[in-house]
């Protein structure tokens, strides 16, 4: 990029010294998730270009935000001559966002400059999990440690920190799901004796080191360590996962509520968390200087029935992990809301040692009435002519019709509208130059949310009529018609997503190993990278 590109450059140095200022940073990495994983700043998050419709306004709330993007030079059109980035501009513009500029020399540029490239997703939440262990001195057992525990019939309980539907994937024999942000206020009713030796596991390191330290941190009369690596480690030590577990933690009773109150309160106060009211969580919403995130941190079952208006749920557990995807602008500051204020608190605590500007909302004078799951906010999308399913199977038959799947390659794999070609919003050009001529394109995603954006691109580029799938892929299903599943040509290098090590059962050992000697590594980065500010509670 020359200097006379009409987008300014944001410098390495400029944003380095925001970020140890505390300075609001959106440094938005604009590549497909694989792509991301391989190499980016620690505080970039990605976003990638072919969802920025849908995904911008929620994790870029302010539009005097100083967003910064890059690309790492890949999405440049060879046919059209042009970076894509230019795309990403205009789109920004579009939805009103006002303080655009490119990173200087981009990510090679970032590297050059002497900063610190992570790998992997999440780098954040997974290298704050590494210093937590690292500081804390969180005590872990290894696989072979626990199963022989099991084997002679000792008083143990292993709890699953992980999202429920993980945990019933696969998961350590005799396991229970108590997700990260329940285990606190869960803990004492789950596991009623404080003799108990109790194990939290996850599924690699980040989310067991954090559970075992939460409960370390409340004061939890239990022995408590982490499972060491997971059901990783328990994999690599030649050990069999059970699957399809189903136990879970029994419902709440007053007695562990009023004594899981007392200890979060506690460690809160050290973390140094704020308490705010509605007013004043009123009165940052309308500040235009600052971003601010509302985020409920119960259940999804919880926030269903009655959250605080304007939140959106975030299990707490997840939202320390992955707290790059949700908030997105590093230096903002983020409004915890919990009707018992226990998840709220621990999570808070976490946060706030991760250096962010962290509030708990008074759950006493406030009411959780809004009901229903939370809803993206999305741009205002383009009217476009849209097909009924059975058109599309009488044009599909007559031959001359192309169809566009632009949902996510997993869901493209497992079930389809036959001869349809996938491809993300960001190179729908390269995937229609290989397909051949047609007269029509009908562009369909799962639900048609993210497809009705991309139909008046698909006529523009290839000159020919384009159409909406009404309802999407779902609409085919529900009217009966034939589909089909498995591998695709088009789906031969998707980059949608980065596949986890820790995730599905048919992960290489190596991969595993690989993913755990970088886990390790992770705060030797950190202190490379300068730039985190993590700190510890005080005594």
């Amino acid at each position: 990029m020359t200097k006379t590109s009409p987008t300014p450059l944001r410098h390495f140095a400029e944003l380095r010294d925001a970020l140890l200022n505390q300075q609001e940073v959106a440094l938005i990495d604009l590549r497909e998730e694989a792509a991301f994983a391989t190499g980016h700043p620690l505080f970039a998050v990605n976003l990638p270009l072919s969802k920025l419709e849908i995904e911008a306004l929620d994790r870029l709330p302010r539009r005097n935000t100083p967003i910064t993007l890059y690309d790492n030079g890949e999405f440049w059109d060879e046919e059209q001559g042009i970076r894509k980035t230019t795309r990403a501009i205009a789109t920004f513009k579009a939805l009103g966002y006002r303080d655009i500029a490119l990173l200087a020399g981009d990510l090679a540029g970032w590297r050059e400059a002497g900063g610190e490239i992570f790998i992997d997703v999440n780098a954040p939440g997974k290298a704050f999990g590494e210093w937590v262990e690292h500081h804390y001195h969180t005590p872990s057992f290894s696989a072979e440690q626990v199963q022989a525990l099991q084997q002679q019939g000792a008083d143990i309980a292993i709890l699953d920190v992980r999202r429920f539907d993980e945990f019933n994937t696969m998961s350590i024999p005799d396991g229970v799901s108590v997700p990260g942000g329940e285990l606190v206020l869960r803990l004492r009713d789950a596991v009623p004796n404080p003799q108990t030796q109790v194990i939290i596991n996850c599924a690699g390191r980040t989310r067991s080191i954090i559970g075992t330290q939460s409960l370390i941190n409340a004061g939890i009369p239990n022995p408590v360590a982490a499972l060491r690596n997971g059901t990783i480690g328990w994999t690599l030590a030649g050990q069999t996962l059970a699957h399809q577990q189903q136990a879970s933690f029994p419902p709440l009773s007053a007695s562990s509520k009023q004594a899981a109150a007392d200890n979060a309160q506690n460690v809160a106060r050290r973390a140094g968390v704020k308490y705010i009211s509605a007013e004043t969580l009123a009165e940052w919403q309308q500040e235009s200087s600052r971003t601010l995130y509302l985020f409920d941190v119960r259940t999804a079952e919880e926030y269903a029935a009655g959250h605080f208006p304007g939140s959106r749920h975030v299990p707490g557990g997840q939202l320390v992990q992955e707290t790059d995807h949700y908030a997105s602008v590093r230096g903002a500051r983020i409004v915890l809301a919990d009707d018992q204020q226990v998840r709220a608190e621990l999570a808070a605590s976490w946060l706030a040692q991760m250096n962010w500007e962290v509030a708990v909302l008074d759950a006493a004078a406030v009411d959780f009435t809004e009901q229903g799951n939370w809803q993206a906010k999305t741009a205002a999308a383009p009217a476009v002519e849209e097909v009924l399913p059975a058109q599309l199977q009488q044009w599909l038959e007559e031959g001359s019709t192309g169809v566009i799947d632009l949902t996510t390659s997993a869901n493209f794999r497992n079930r389809r509208i036959p001869g349809a070609l996938w491809t993300t919003r960001a190179n729908i050009a390269q995937a229609v130059r290989r397909h051949p001529a047609v007269s029509r394109w009908v562009v369909t995603c799962t639900s048609g949310l993210l497809a009705r954006y991309a139909v008046t691109e698909v006529a523009a580029l290839t000159g020919s009529p384009a159409y909406l799938l009404q309802k999407g892929t779902v609409g085919w299903i529900d009217a009966g018609l034939p589909l089909e599943h498995g591998d695709s040509v088009w789906i031969e290098n998707a980059q949608d997503r980065y596949r986890r090590p820790y995730e599905g059962t048919d992960v290489s050992p190596q991969a595993m190993q690989d993913y755990l000697d970088w886990e390790y590594g992770l705060v030797a980065q950190l202190e490379k990278d300068g730039t985190h500010g993590f700190k510890l509670l005080q005594a």
